[in-house]
């Protein structure tokens, strides 16, 4: 698309929302009913997307990608009459006699930044909860995973009129043009580095944003925890799509006491999960790119590999990979490893581990492996940090009952179910002012009745 149409775009769905083209609550159902059946109808296709952009297998494709994108639509689809409906608050005597209510609005025309890693998941979720709330949304899904981009354009344009729902394919020139247009929201998702860009291009027109960024999450292992389970969980959650996740634990802080037990389960769990050999299974995927795939190399220290540590540069692959004996002045962690790599670092004291985690850059998630109530509750309270779980890992992302979002440097507001739907809403604070009656102390000229009824109504 070149700048001229993405431009010509952008005014067609502004002007279809100035003229109230998505106003009508049951259009917007039927269109993610639409969307829904779409999804299913091109289930094999996405799947094929997702294995040619980073070697997914069908099943982590739908279980990650599909599945979950099919949830949030149908939560949309269950509760859009609800979340539309004017919500009744409470009025002050001050204001008798009255009724007060909030009135959801759509922003405008919305637009949609997607990441490669999770390129449906990460492009319908937000699409579909923007659509619910009533706005127009061009989605600009990354460069990285062009056949998921392709998937993904073939779906909402068979789905959505160009003016409601649009796809812009292409890299960082189409980036800058949507970024130069006065959008009325700005949705998200993808590295920090690009994501203070986004925030400064919106800041000039005080454009509100989403930002879903990420950080090094930690994983707490204590000397409580169920060893074999904590392993086999936190296995699946650090290499699920080769750990290219936002939300995998970055790195293990381990109590000394069970840390030589723990590292001999992750082994056993590597291998159970992934086989012998993890770069023959066709199951096991793919960094995205040569570029992130030397980056990766770049962090291990192979004198602390104690297990994995094969690559393969043809095909891009990083075998499941732990290190052990790390510090934090280690090259691994010096930046968000977005990679199969698994440092592990023993503790002996959990007050030091969350002062050293609350003295990081906020992190999107943190974990915490204990059957220790008063432990877990210290480090709820005590930590900052996203979100996460307690005995397990990422599976907080896979729910539209509760928020998903960052926290500081990792990112900033929320979305998933009713928070997705309130993310791309305004409600306007309405106050319907009865005629029937009139209070007349707070005009002028005031008397000291005036002064003693304001008193007495305002408190």
């Amino acid at each position: 698309m070149s700048n001229n149409e993405i431009i010509a775009l952008f005014e067609r769905q502004k002007q279809h929302f100035a003229a109230g083209g998505t106003l009508n609550v049951k259009e917007r159902k039927a269109r993610l009913i639409a969307l829904r059946g779409a999804v299913e109808k091109y289930e094999e296709q996405i799947a094929e997307a997702l294995k040619s952009d980073l070697g997914k297998s069908a099943t982590e494709s739908y279980m990650c990608e599909t599945g979950l994108s099919l949830s949030e639509i149908n939560y949309q689809i269950k509760h859009i009459d609800k979340f539309t409906k004017k919500q009744r608050v409470a009025t002050p005597m001050s204001q008798w006699i009255a009724r007060s209510f909030r009135y959801p609005s759509p922003y405008g025309t919305v637009l949609i930044m997607s990441p490669w890693n999770y390129p449906v998941l990460l492009s319908l979720d937000p699409l579909c909860e923007a659509i619910a709330a009533g706005n127009t949304v061009i989605l600009k899904p990354s460069a990285y995973s062009p056949a998921s981009s392709a998937i993904l354009k073939k779906i909402i344009s068979e789905v959505f009129p160009e003016e409601v729902a649009a796809v812009v394919e292409g890299g960082r020139e189409q980036n800058k043009i949507l970024l130069d247009l006065d959008f009325d929201y700005i949705f998200f998702t993808g590295s920090k580095a690009v994501g203070r860009q986004v925030y400064e291009k919106a800041a000039s027109r005080l454009t509100p944003v989403t930002l879903e960024l990420g950080g090094k999450s930690p994983c707490i292992v204590d000397k409580t925890a169920d060893i074999p389970l904590a392993a086999r969980r936190i296995v699946f959650g650090k290499y699920l799509n080769c750990g290219q996740t936002c939300v995998a634990p970055d790195y293990i802080l381990c109590h000394s006491a069970v840390k030589e037990e723990f590292i001999a389960e992750v082994k056993k769990e590597i291998v159970r999960q992934y086989g012998q050999n993890p770069l023959s299974n066709a199951d096991y995927g793919r960094i995205v790119t040569k570029k992130h795939f030397d980056r990766i190399c770049g962090l291990i220290d192979q004198s602390k590999v104690i297990f994995g540590g094969e690559t393969d540069a043809q095909k891009l692959q990083i075998a499941p990979t732990v290190m052990d004996n790390v510090d934090y002045d280690d090259k691994i962690m010096s930046e968000e490893i977005f990679g199969p790599v698994m440092p592990v670092i023993a503790f002996d004291d959990l007050d030091k581990v969350i002062d050293r985690i609350n003295s990081e850059e906020s992190p999107l998630a943190a974990y915490y492996f204990s059957t220790d109530k008063k432990q877990i509750e210290k480090f709820l309270a005590r930590t900052g940090f996203g979100g996460g779980c307690i005995n397990d890992v990422i599976i907080h992302l896979a729910t539209s009952y509760m928020p998903f979002g960052g926290f500081g440097e990792s990112g900033l507001g929320s979305y998933h179910g009713k928070t997705g739907f309130d993310t791309f809403t305004h409600y306007k604070s309405i106050i319907d002012k009865k005629n029937i009656t009139d209070l007349p102390m707070r005009y002028q000229p005031y008397t000291k009745l005036n002064d003693k009824l304001i008193r007495m109504f305002v408190r």
